[in-house]
């Protein structure tokens, strides 16, 4: 986003739901990373903006605003919640600033933002990276396996962001993965079992830096994500298991 969205395709709304961002699984360059944050950063403040300039009785009840588990940075096997302090990478850094834009739309409306974890879809992100190698039967645990995987499926994160719409009590961040965090061993055990295809071949984490650069942080650290607030509120996951969620998201 560029410039501000039109007043007509926000005024008398109901709601907004911001998702705009620069693909993050790609190799990091200095203009790359720059894409990276000014796509999320500036198009949140323009988008404020002009929700500001609306008059208050035509203005949206709620903004749902994309935010992702990279606020967490890189963590061990402790269990992660909404109460978390933000890491100190790259990427943590830029889901602050992100959310930051976010927040000073609290003044004007509901304000939700919900920092989504790695989303199963065959269609695209991380999976859809993985398949043909597991489907080759050359696939397996990245750099060690060690490393939480705050995964969810695509169709809880759809009923999360409706939920997060229509439930007055949700505000501020709301993780947006499924209740039970994987490693990424017994993620990639579920995703073997669920193609029938064996999933022992190491990723070693010097190929992952040298194929993606600082990008590789992503794939060989990761955080024990938690939906603490979801589950407070009383939101039902579909898919709570990652090999059910993975043959569901297969089949």
């Amino acid at each position: 986003m560029q410039a501000a969205p039109p007043p007509d395709a926000l005024k008398d709304a109901d709601a907004v739901v911001h998702l705009l961002g620069e693909p993050i699984a790609q190799r990091w360059s200095a203009r790359t990373k720059a894409s990276i944050r000014d796509s999320r950063v500036l198009s949140t403040r323009l988008l404020v903006g002009a929700l500001r300039e609306l008059p208050g009785e035509s203005r949206p009840a709620v903004l749902v605003s994309q935010s992702a588990t990279g606020f967490y940075g890189a963590g061990d096997d402790h269990e992660v919640d909404e109460g978390a302090p933000a890491g100190n990478d790259f990427l943590a850094g830029v889901v602050k600033a992100w959310e930051a834009e976010a927040i000073a739309a609290e003044s004007l409306l509901r304000v939700v933002r919900t920092r989504s974890g790695v989303v199963l879809t065959p269609e695209g992100g991380a999976l859809a990276r993985m398949l043909p190698f597991f489907r080759a039967g050359v696939g397996g645990p990245v750099a060690g396996g060690r490393q939480y995987v705050p995964w969810i499926h695509l169709d809880d994160v759809v009923s999360g962001l409706r939920f997060a719409l229509g439930e007055s009590r949700a505000a501020g961040a709301v993780n947006l993965t499924a209740p039970n965090p994987v490693t990424n061993a017994e993620f990639s055990r579920a995703l073997g079992r669920a193609l029938r295809r064996p999933a022992v071949a190491p990723v070693p984490a010097l190929a992952l830096r040298l194929l993606y650069g600082e990008m590789a942080q992503v794939v060989v650290t990761g955080a024990r994500v938690v939906p603490r607030r979801l589950q407070e509120l009383g939101f039902a996951f579909r898919h709570q298991l990652i090999e059910a969620a993975l043959s569901d998201v297969l089949s």
